[in-house]
């Protein structure tokens, strides 16, 4: 057979290349059915990823280079031969048919009614056929698939042996009730899933392209950067770009979770997926939808199904030696009473019960769901989470880590006094000085000095990163910046300072800048006190003098100042020895080696860098750090949902295994009891839908 990889495409096939697939499937019942096709998958010729999301019914396979539709179809074969019954589309496609399965279950509950009105056998029978074929066919064509143990074919185990002791309307009355409550399951799961996908509905399919007085709608993923598009009032914003004409509010509630609208006016940021609430704008874009804030927002969510949380994949293991240990148990509580007794009937029937209690549905739905909703739910407040493991480590946090410049402080730093070493020089000549420098700098402090007059031209500039800038201005050599910035130039420094001026290598003047601490942070530190995290620290590359002022203020336990891009890391993970379960936020350039070192990084802010934002865990869009409380909120809140499900199953289950052992359960109430916990379960992680964190 000719594998995959080493198939030569067609010439149609050239013509659609590409890096990744995606798809929708149905047919697949459990984590672990999945985590086989993605085990299965990874292991082919070519292959990159395989991303198999049980909750959201998506399958995406990245390769390693650019292949034809041919290949990832091959893949697609490989994967049915795995799972028989497994089905896929294109995302677009609808997958499901329960008005099929509703008809079978209408007509198989009219057969069954007048079982019970006639008292006949064959209407039992032919109710039960009528339910049970498609699981019966499902069980053997997973056992010829290599697959045996599953709640199919613990479901036709059970029926066929009620049929065979002569329990024909028990026979049939478990069938029928366990596809009612499979319909009523999917349907349940099914609308949480749509409800979930629908706060991430950030798409918006076409733009109004103007071109002079001709306007043309074109797709919004063709649109060039440059382009002017025309938002009329209750549209979506298709892409990021600057207002060029017109005035309106924005309502960015599904970027940011910000329920007040935003006015803009000409000249304004907007970012795609915003909903234009007012007046009619023309817009430039400033990005293609690769690029687009909403696509970005969308691509994090979609890769966060990759990193499960340990909890999820215990659940996912667990159920591959659930089934065959209960199955086990059942023969054995057929087997030893018969050979001490004798008597098999009883015995075989409490047996079947046995099985059919022992479904593991309500864990391995109900668990993955959970944290579906807790992701869904977070990135409708605006922050986006990359995992299910990161939400379950947050809600564990004891220790929480801050930057400081921008992320606990506004980062619009002032000019509080300037200190002068040198009298020939006055205040304003050495403020021209450092404006003159800073202009070319990046670093935050450089905001300080933007109000000044700035008419030197400067040559010869050398930033150092987290250090200062070096340049000429005339013939004098200027130098800006912290005491290590001297110390890499050579140049013994008594003073201390983080804007320290001097001229040819002596020191003229001192600058102290002071950073108005966010309104919102003491409320942030409180509540995170109120979660039971004992320990906030805070790192921070400015001074010592103003990084304790803010600690101060704050009530922080630890303050590290006047540390680089690598100590503040450094630091970070000494922190982390002594508080494992600790997270870390952040926003800018410098704190990306922090953000990617962390247990837990945050990127917090609409301004955070576009390395901080690829290196963190989590996403906060939008700059209110009262965000952070919210999301410990979310992920503690999806925690206990997860444990109340695992209670929940485990508990009933357990109980109503003994009650079966024991002969206190007929079949069809052993049904009840499975299905109706997944119901329990599925509703219960739905809650996360209507929490509301900032209570």
């Amino acid at each position: 057979m000719t594998h995959p990889s080493q198939r030569k495409p067609d010439k149609e096939d050239c013509n659609d290349r590409s890096l990744a697939r995606s798809w929708t499937f149905r047919g697949i019942d459990c984590p672990s059915c999945a985590l086989g096709i993605e085990e299965r998958l990874s292991k082919e010729a070519g292959v990159d990823t395989v991303r198999l999301d049980y909750a959201r019914k998506t399958i995406r396979i990245t390769a390693k280079e650019e292949q034809s539709s041919s290949y990832f179809e091959n893949l697609i074969t490989i994967a049915k031969r795995i799972e028989p019954l497994f089905e896929v589309a294109h995302k677009k496609e609808n997958t499901h048919h329960f008005p099929f399965e509703l008809m079978r279950l209408i007509v198989s509950a009219l057969f069954f009614i007048l079982a019970l009105v006639i008292r006949e056998p064959w209407a039992s029978i032919a109710s039960y056929i009528v339910a049970g074929y498609p699981v019966i066919r499902r069980a053997i064509r997973n056992i010829l698939g290599g697959k045996i143990f599953d709640e199919h074919f613990l479901m036709s185990v059970a029926s066929l042996g009620a049929l065979a002791i002569g329990e024909v309307d028990e026979a049939a009355a478990v069938m029928l009730l366990y596809i009612i409550g499979e319909y009523l399951q999917d349907s349940a799961v099914e609308k949480s899933r749509n409800s979930i996908l629908a706060t991430l509905d950030l798409k918006t399919e076409n733009a109004r392209v103007i071109d002079g007085k001709n306007e043309t709608v074109v797709p919004g993923e063709s649109v060039p950067v440059g382009t002017i598009v025309r938002v009329l009032a209750g549209e979506k914003i298709p892409l990021d770009g600057v207002v060029v004409s017109g005035t309106s509010t924005l309502d960015m509630r599904s970027l940011t979770g910000e329920s007040m609208p935003l006015p803009v006016e000409k000249g304004s940021a907007v970012l795609s997926s915003s909903i234009n609430i007012s007046g009619t704008l023309e817009i430039r874009t400033t990005k293609v939808w690769e690029e687009s804030t909403a696509a970005r927002i969308l691509h994090l969510v979609e890769e966060s199904s990759a990193k499960k949380a340990p909890t999820e994949r215990f659940i996912t293991t667990f159920a591959r030696y659930y089934t065959p240990a209960v199955v086990a148990s059942a023969l054995l509580l057929f087997l030893i009473p018969l050979i001490i007794t004798g008597s098999h009937q009883p015995w075989l029937y409490r047996a079947l019960v046995f099985l059919v209690v022992s479904c593991p549905c309500a864990l391995v739905i109900s668990v993955p769901l959970s944290y579906f909703a807790g992701i869904g739910k977070s990135a409708k407040s605006g922050i986006i989470v990359k995992g299910g493991n990161y939400l379950e480590a947050l809600a564990k946090a004891d220790c929480a880590i801050f930057d400081k410049t921008g992320t606990l402080t506004t980062g619009s730093f002032t000019i509080a006094s300037i200190d002068l070493f040198d009298t020939d020089y006055s205040e304003e000549q050495v403020a021209r000085l450092a404006a003159s420098l800073e202009r070319h700098s990046t670093h935050p402090l450089a905001r300080a000095f933007a109000e000044i007059p700035h008419a030197r031209d400067v040559t010869d500039i050398q930033e150092h990163a987290g250090k200062g800038i070096v340049g000429t201005i005339g013939h004098q050599r200027i130098a800006l910046g912290n005491n290590a910035l001297y110390e890499v130039l050579e140049i013994p420094m008594e003073e201390r300072g983080a804007l320290l001026l001097s001229v040819d290598g002596f020191l003229v003047a001192r600058f102290n800048v002071v950073d108005a601490i966010k309104d919102e942070a003491p409320a942030l530190m409180k509540r995170l006190r109120s979660y039971g995290v004992a320990t906030i620290g805070m790192i921070s590359g400015d001074s010592k003098k103003n990084a304790e002022a803010v600690g101060l203020a704050l009530g922080l336990d630890e303050v590290h100042a006047a540390l680089l891009p690598h100590q503040k890391q450094e630091t970070m993970i000494e922190m982390g020895k002594r508080f494992p379960d600790y997270f870390y936020v952040g926003d800018g350039m410098n704190d990306a080696p922090s953000l990617a070192a962390s247990k837990v990084g945050i990127a917090i802010g609409s301004g955070a860098s576009d390395a901080a934002i690829e290196h963190a865990d989590v996403v906060i869009i939008h700059d209110d750090v009262r965000e952070v409380g919210n999301l410990i909120s979310i992920s503690r809140k999806t925690a206990r949902i997860v444990r109340q499900n695992i209670a929940l199953a485990l508990g009933v289950k357990a109980l109503a295994m003994i009650f079966a052992a024991f002969g206190y359960a007929p079949m069809w109430v052993a049904v009840i009891a499975d299905t109706g916990v997944t119901a329990l379960a599925v509703l219960n992680a739905l809650r996360l839908l209507i929490f509301n964190p900032s209570r």
